[in-house]
């Protein structure tokens, strides 16, 4: 399984009132992820865009398990679930520092052409590095 982790920390904006995390922010901490992802093997969503690929979330799913507060440095783990087809399957789990599961959640993107709008495969310039 493909995976790669990547650390922040938390930023006061991204909380309450109370020092927590606000739920929305948990998307974007998961485009950290696989935007990172994308990266450790040399790609950039900049780079797929200039080759004429969008990749748009279909789905998102997320399992708050403990609250992640302001200053906290978390970890977002990211794993492929199977080879890209049309689509790109990831798994999350995002710890603090003191390793402990703040949450897991899952998001589905579609390769789409950007432009015809249209789905399209994955790149051959990924699955190359994915050595499937």
């Amino acid at each position: 399984m493909h995976q790669h982790s990547s650390s922040f920390r938390v930023r006061y904006a991204e909380t309450d009132q109370m020092g927590v995390v606000y739920h929305g922010n948990y998307a974007q901490f998961f485009e950290i992820g696989r935007t990172e992802w994308l990266r450790s093997m040399g790609v950039t969503y900049k780079y797929m865009e200039k080759t004429g690929i969008m990749l748009p979330v279909i789905s998102l799913s997320c399992k708050y398990l403990k609250s992640a507060l302001y200053d906290d440095v978390l970890t977002v783990t990211t794993y492929l679930k199977k080879k890209p087809a049309v689509k790109i399957e990831f798994d999350y789990e995002i710890t603090n520092q003191h390793n402990e599961l703040i949450c897991t959640g899952n998001t589905v993107l579609a390769f789409i052409n950007n432009t015809t709008n249209r789905p399209t495969r994955c790149p051959e310039y990924i699955l190359d590095k994915l050595n499937f």
